[in-house]
């Protein structure tokens, strides 16, 4: 299960793990105009952990979900020039 929620600067998405086996805490990501941040907490610690990624990260992160193993690159998109 998932929801989605429009804030003033971020659209934070929240990813809920459903089941009857181990499950993992919630998982919220939050999309910047320069950034992404996906947080969960962390039990063991008693903290919320925090990572950031650049939005060349998350179009990454998006191909590499729809590959095969192995090594790539993404070209960079063409600008439309005047």
């Amino acid at each position: 299960m998932f929801t989605i929620e429009h804030e003033f600067d971020a659209s934070v998405v929240t990813l809920v793990d459903e089941g009857t086996t181990h499950l993992q805490e919630d998982v919220a990501i939050h999309t910047f105009e320069d950034c992404v941040t996906v947080e969960q907490f962390d039990p063991r610690t008693d903290t919320m952990q925090k990572i950031t990624l650049s939005l060349r990260q998350v179009s990454d992160l998006t191909a590499a979900l729809n590959l095969p193993e192995g090594v790539y690159r993404l070209a960079p998109k063409p600008r439309n020039s005047p």
